[in-house]
C-alpha cells in the first residue's frame, strides 16, 4: 500500500446550514459543493465533508477515535483570528498557547467537534520533542 498524504476529514454535523456558516463565514474555507446533506469545503491542498446527521449527538464527550482536527495558520495570522473566535464567542478550550514550536488555540465548533489552529510544521514540532 503507497498512501501519499491527508485527504479529506467528514465531520457529522446536526445542522448543515449552522456548520456551513461556521466553517465558511469564520473560518474561511471555500464550498465547493453543497447538496441536501452534505456540503464539501476546501482549504489549502485538503478538504473537508460535513454531512447532516441532525439525530447524532453532539461530540462533546470523550471516545477513542480523533480527538481533534488541527488546521495550520501562519504567525502572523493567528492573534487575529483568535480575536475573531472570541468575538464570535466560539468556546476555547484551551489557549491561546505557546507548545509544539508554535501558536495554538483549541476550540469546539457547533457540534462541539474540537478544533485547533496551529502555526507550526510537523518539523517545527519535531525539534521541540527532540
Amino acid at each position: 500500500m503507497k498512501v501519499q498524504g491527508f485527504s479529506h476529514v467528514t465531520i457529522n454535523v446536526r445542522s448543515l446550514e449552522q456548520s456551513l456558516a461556521f466553517y465558511r463565514d469564520l473560518l474561511g474555507m471555500r464550498v465547493i459543493h453543497k447538496g441536501n446533506k452534505d456540503a464539501y469545503l476546501e482549504w489549502g491542498s485538503a478538504w473537508i465533508c460535513l454531512l447532516d446527521r441532525p439525530d447524532f449527538p453532539a461530540a462533546g464527550t470523550k471516545h477513542i477515535g480523533t480527538d481533534h482536527i488541527a488546521f495550520y495558520i501562519q504567525e502572523e495570522d493567528f492573534h487575529e483570528a483568535v480575536q475573531e473566535l472570541i468575538r464570535y464567542n466560539v468556546p476555547i478550550v484551551r489557549g491561546p498557547v505557546q507548545r509544539g514550536g508554535g501558536w495554538a488555540i483549541n476550540f469546539l465548533d457547533p457540534d462541539e467537534t474540537e478544533l485547533e489552529l496551529h502555526t507550526s510544521t510537523l518539523q517545527e514540532r519535531m525539534k521541540s520533542w527532540a
